[in-house]
């Protein structure tokens, strides 16, 4: 028993330091820069100006909300923005911030012109977005201490710092949040090209030969998210130096891809299973998400944030008042026939 108990920690301790090593690969291929930065040409370029601005004035810049789906660099984004602004950036999370004294110990503990960015901004609990009106208007504290009638205010200057929230659901931010900041973003999906040089600098980074056809194969696989393209450019690096020269070609990559069921719009297994479920069990939608979710054995706000936007993003699936439909393409990739549209009485005339 023993023994097993030591293999089953030496086991959890290898998958923690592989993971350990895997976050830190993926941190080493992020820029560090704005002029490294590839893509969002006018997210770029605004929020080089507003920098620009910022800093010619010494004040600290505007908040900044960032939205879009997950992987398209708005982490990235926050840490450019505190290294160009030439501070610091805290990290935090909206679930994470649970009481009046979370939020108030990040925010004393800020220095002038320091940026706090917060994930999934729209996850804060009510409360705590009523303290943080007033510190994002003017950079004040206001803490009620006690309860009952022994309660009493307490008012705290801030030093002047930038909020940067970043959130993939931006119609659950409250109006009152959003209206208090100054820049707003959208981030899109990437285009092929932006992706293939993403492609061909991370390997550069990462000391891996790859081929301009091989980036290209891995850049159209990777669902026009920055963080996908890097994690299969990883694995496919895998295959090309355990299997073949070490060099990845568009040959080798295909290959990987498709072993690692990746087909050529980038769509996995719960893609796939979830587009053939709406099909073949709905008939094609209107099917609620929720009833996808369940039928499907995944979570729902994992449907709504990860998979729905790029299936809506190409085509595949429709989002309507009813529920989610499939589309015809979606029919003709999975090797369906679609179903043919039903005809009125007078339509059915028109082809007589």
């Amino acid at each position: 028993m023993e023994k097993t108990t030591l293999n089953n920690f030496d086991t959890d301790i290898r998958n923690s330091i592989a993971q350990s090593d895997e976050q830190q690969l993926e941190l080493s291929l992020r820029p560090q820069f704005l002029r490294e930065y590839i893509g969002q040409k006018k997210v770029k370029d605004n929020l080089g100006i507003f920098i620009k601005a910022a800093l010619a004035r010494s004040e600290a810049l505007d908040h900044v909300l960032l939205n879009g789906p997950p992987g398209l660099g708005k982490t990235t984004l926050a840490n450019i923005i505190a290294r160009e602004m030439g501070s610091q950036v805290k990290v935090t999370a909206g679930p994470v911030i649970e009481k009046a004294g979370d939020l108030a110990a990040l925010l004393t503990n800020l220095e002038e012109g320091d940026a706090l960015f917060i994930d999934e901004i729209h996850r804060l609990h009510p409360a705590i977005e009523e303290i943080l009106y007033p510190a994002m208007e003017d950079f004040e504290l206001d803490l009620v201490i006690g309860q009952g009638p022994s309660a009493r205010s307490v008012k705290l200057d801030l030093p002047r710092f930038t909020l940067i929230g970043a959130t993939t659901r931006p119609g659950l931010i409250t109006a009152p949040l959003r209206g208090r900041f100054g820049i707003n973003f959208h981030l899109d999906f990437y285009p092929l090209e932006d992706l293939q040089i993403i492609v061909e600098r991370s390997a550069t980074i990462l000391g891996a030969r790859i081929e301009t056809d091989g980036a290209r194969a891995i850049a159209m696989r990777s669902r026009g998210t920055p963080r996908i393209v890097n994690r299969l450019l990883r694995r496919v690096r895998d295959f090309a130096e355990v299997e073949h020269d070490g060099v990845i070609t568009a040959e080798i990559a295909t290959d990987a891809l498709n072993r690692m069921e990746v087909d050529r719009f980038g769509l996995d297994e719960i893609d796939r299973k979830m587009l053939t479920t709406i099909i073949e069990k709905f008939n094609g939608g209107p099917v609620g998400v929720s009833t996808i979710s369940a039928a499907i054995n995944e979570d729902k706000e994992a449907i709504e944030e990860i998979y729905e936007p790029y299936l809506i993003q190409i085509g595949f699936l429709n989002r309507t008042p009813r529920g989610r439909v499939c589309t015809s393409a979606a029919y003709l990739h999975l090797g369906l026939t679609p179903p043919q549209p039903s005809l009125t009485p007078p339509q059915k005339d028109l082809f007589q």
